[in-house]
């Protein structure tokens, strides 16, 4: 017996590097990461747009790699970032027409992968993101180093 197949984090690894090699795939046609598809789908739930600080929050990623992917995805005309007036420091990013009907055509094909959770129902769906969830709170609380 492989003694990594008793590891929940080896478990997670996997199964962590199958969704983004299947996202990868999907995703190809457009030219997008995943990590820029996510940011499109939190963008598109935010009608007024989001500060890049907000946007970082709901993502769990820094300014550091957030700025450089929404330069990207500006350039390609599907985020518009625009700096408050109030506060020149903070800039909201929000999706353009073009970004909305990227994000309704990203929609339609990354709706392929559902089935491929393993999931057969809704409240199957529901418990395992929360697990997911629960897994990622407890992973990001502070822990002690072990003692040698």
């Amino acid at each position: 017996m492989n003694p990594l197949d008793d590891m929940i984090c080896f478990a997670l690894y996997r199964a962590s590097n199958a969704v983004a090699q299947a996202h990868r795939t999907v995703l190809e046609p457009w030219n997008l990461t995943y990590t820029q598809y996510i940011a499109l789908v939190a963008l598109g739930s935010a009608p007024d747009g989001l500060t890049v600080g907000g946007l970082g929050e709901q993502l769990g990623l820094d300014s550091g790699t957030l700025s450089p992917l929404l330069r990207r995805l500006d350039e390609r005309g599907l985020v518009l970032r625009e700096r408050r007036d109030s506060d020149e420091r903070r800039v909201t990013a929000s999706l353009t027409a073009d970004g909305r009907r990227t994000l309704g055509e990203l929609g339609e094909a990354i709706a392929c992968l559902g089935p491929r959770y393993g999931v057969s129902s809704a409240a199957e769906l529901s418990e395992l993101v929360s697990t997911l969830g629960r897994i990622t709170s407890g992973m990001r609380a502070p822990v002690a180093p072990p003692v040698p």
